[in-house]
């Protein structure tokens, strides 16, 4: 298996900031416990965080090296739900980071099977006029990975039925990021329902929207 630089400082700084990325959305209540995972591309392959192992308990060498084949090193295995973002960074080459969390909101919306319409301006950040929710399937799946790639088509985020949500973004910085305005937006959403529910915005605003998003949100990358 080829596994670039294995200890070059780039990756050094890679496997850092894909810890800190998992110690963050603990930090802002987007996941708690050994759910969700975070990968980030590296070479043909990428870095995805263990199976079963707490953020807080996770040292750079303990992150797992998937390569394109989804194959990975001896030692620690790879978080379950590799398969998707393999497929994931494999279907959209400029993105290089994948969040997954279960964070209650989005989480909720997903148990419904719903997508999240274009209640907010703010849809337009994951690059649609909808947060799409991919349809159920047994997690740590390819049928569950084709659901995602296909719900994410023109999309950086989405939802996974009954499961929870995914982000992406061309670094882990923008997919947090990205990830915690789902996570917001879904709650304005389960809210807005409770009294009568949202009030739409047309895909002619979405569009403009969408257009000034082009240039929108943290640019710094960190991966």
């Amino acid at each position: 298996m080829s596994h670039p630089s294995a200890c070059s400082p780039e990756e050094t700084r890679l496997r850092e900031a894909i810890i800190h990325t998992g110690l963050e959305t603990n930090r802002r209540g987007l996941n708690q416990g050994t759910s969700g995972n975070i990968s980030a591309r590296l070479g043909a392959g990428m870095l995805i965080t263990p199976s079963g192992v707490r953020y807080e308990d996770l040292e750079p060498d303990d992150l797992v090296y998937v390569d394109a084949n989804g194959r990975w090193l001896d030692g620690r295995k790879p978080s379950s739900e590799w398969h998707f973002h393999r497929a994931i960074l494999q279907a959209r080459p400029e993105l290089h980071a994948v969040v997954h969390v279960h964070s209650v909101y989005a989480s909720v919306v997903a148990i419904q099977g719903r997508d999240i319409p274009a209640l907010h301006y703010m849809v337009a950040a994951a690059g649609g006029n909808s947060i799409r929710c991919a349809p159920y399937a047994t997690f740590g799946t390819e049928n569950l990975s084709q659901q995602a790639v296909t719900a994410l088509e023109g999309r950086t985020a989405c939802l996974l039925a009954n499961h929870g949500m995914i982000a992406a973004g061309p670094s882990l910085e923008r997919a947090l990021w990205l990830t915690e305005e789902v996570e917001l937006l879904a709650q304005q959403y389960v809210l807005s329902l409770q009294i009568g529910g949202p009030q739409l915005l047309d895909d002619a605003e979405m569009e403009r929207v969408m257009e000034k998003f082009r240039d929108y949100g943290p640019r710094r990358g960190d991966s």
